[in-house]
């Protein structure tokens, strides 16, 4: 099929303008499209699917969760390419993947890291000498606060603007996914208090964008600014140095329902669509569970 990179670029395009997928998402699904691309040479027929998982699975030994991924970006992009009658027949409906997907539990730090994290952001601030630097420690230390804070996804604190800002009662407006808002309270007056010295900041800079974290340049800090920024202060802190930015929204997800907090109270300020997808921190949550195995556990008394 010629022009097939052409068609995969219109089907992005319907992707972006029905389904409300993000930027980042988006990328994800034009990677993929790429990849396939590639490997089938613009040809495709009943049997370019079982060959192309075949050569993820064998060749590339990708995991079933990435493959996965991948077979619901071809088979959003088939069924485009039926419905503008560029293939015979939806060759995706020909054919019938299973996998069995590891119930991977949500990776956390623990508080000494998390406190370690807040501690370097904190020491960095307050040794700011030129201006700059100031600029920049005092948005890296809000912006970790707030997500350890909050629990937010980093992509949400990228989006929040300054009108989401409700400063008489201490609560940020979150854009989540599927344009769903929730309302979340600052409850630590430590955080609250980073917050605002970094919005003083701001006001005396020269910036483009209503955005409440800005790059060095005046304009919004993106997804991948902010992972950089944590990369850096978690090498400074000597924490886990496999972690990624969303450990914080895993480890305070997991220290609410570990203090007693209710799965559906959590549910909603992490903005899941589904309680289901909450329950699974509850997995984590050990220390009630060695709590109650000291206490009660009848071998523990043999």
């Amino acid at each position: 099929m010629e022009n097939l990179n052409f068609y995969a670029e219109e089907c992005l395009s319907v992707m972006k303008s029905t389904k409300n997928i993000s930027d980042y998402s988006s990328l994800a699904y034009s990677s993929d499209l790429n990849d396939f691309i590639k490997f089938c040479g613009g040809e495709i027929d009943n049997d370019v699917l079982v060959k192309y998982v075949s050569h993820l699975s064998q060749d590339r030994h990708l995991c079933d969760t990435t493959i996965g991924r991948k077979l619901i970006t071809l088979k959003m992009f088939f069924e485009f390419l039926y419905s503008k009658n560029l293939i015979e027949q939806n060759y995706y409906l020909n054919c019938h993947f299973k996998f069995r997907k590891e119930r991977r539990l949500p990776k956390t730090l623990s508080k000494t890291e998390i406190a370690e994290l807040l501690k370097t952001a904190t020491a960095e601030r307050n040794s700011a000498k030129s201006n700059p630097e100031v600029l920049r420690t005092s948005r890296n230390l809000a912006l970790i606060d707030v997500l350890i804070s909050t629990g937010i996804r980093i992509g949400e604190a990228s989006a929040i603007s300054l009108d989401d800002i409700i400063e008489s009662e201490k609560i940020l407006l979150i854009h989540g996914k599927g344009r769903k808002q929730r309302l979340i309270y600052i409850s630590c007056d430590e955080t609250w208090n980073n917050l605002n010295k970094w919005l003083n900041i701001r006001k005396e800079m020269d910036i483009s964008t209503d955005k409440l974290f800005v790059n060095r340049s005046g304009n919004q800090l993106g997804i991948h600014g902010i992972e950089y920024i944590y990369k850096r202060i978690k090498e400074n802190a000597g924490i886990n140095p496999t972690s990624t930015p969303h450990y914080l929204r895993h480890t305070f997800a997991t220290n609410l329902l570990s203090n007693g907090a209710d799965l559906r109270s959590v549910q909603e300020l992490l903005g899941h669509s589904s309680v289901a997808i909450t329950e699974i921190y509850t997995e984590i949550t050990t220390q009630r569970k060695k709590e109650v195995l000291d206490k009660y556990n009848f071998r523990n008394t043999l």
